[in-house]
């Protein structure tokens, strides 16, 4: 194993052409790239973070890989509509090492669970412990245990856990 790899990561959430996908705190784009290439030539990503510097970053990245597929959208994960999309449009949600840094994971699953479609799924990848000033303080991680509660009180089902890196976990929810 080593650090978390969105292929291997995407591997798990079964991904194919043709879906609609939605990567929360999308950042540099890393699960975002690899998922366009994933669901090409017909599906969609929508990437979404609050930090532009990210989005432009991976505005151009996508350009540069000649992926067409993939829309940049500034928003707030963290607000009911903040990710600006519409009810019920995606197969899939990504929420990759996000949670440490929310206000209120509680709301962030629900503005997934919102933008999902019934029978969905979303994929959260996070950190397990803080590694040599990488990654969240130690006081910042989120145990999967407290996740698996808030996203289960936000009304969506936990269905896996996988090793997501060496120093990452990975769940996965459905709707």
């Amino acid at each position: 194993m080593a650090f978390a790899d969105p292929i291997k990561n995407l591997k798990q959430i079964m991904l194919l052409p043709g879906m609609v996908v939605v990567d929360f705190g999308a950042g540099s784009g890393s699960y975002a790239i690899e998922a366009a290439k994933i669901v090409a030539p017909n599906g969609r990503v929508y990437a979404i973070d609050i930090r532009k510097e990210p989005l432009d970053r991976l505005r151009a990245d996508a350009r540069d890989s000649g992926l067409s597929n993939i829309e940049i959208i500034w928003g707030d994960i963290e607000q009911a509509g903040g990710a600006k999309l519409a009810d019920q449009l995606a197969e899939v949600v990504i929420i990759s090492n996000v949670l440490f840094q929310a206000r209120s994971m509680y709301t962030v699953a629900l503005e997934a669970k919102r933008v999902l479609k019934q029978g969905g799924r979303i994929m959260v990848i996070d950190w397990n412990e803080s590694v040599g000033g990488l990654g969240p303080l130690p006081s910042e991680i989120i145990p999967a245990e407290e996740v698996k509660k808030s996203f289960g009180s936000a009304g969506l089902s936990f269905v896996s856990e996988f090793p997501a890196g060496d120093h990452h976990y990975g769940l996965i929810f459905s709707k």
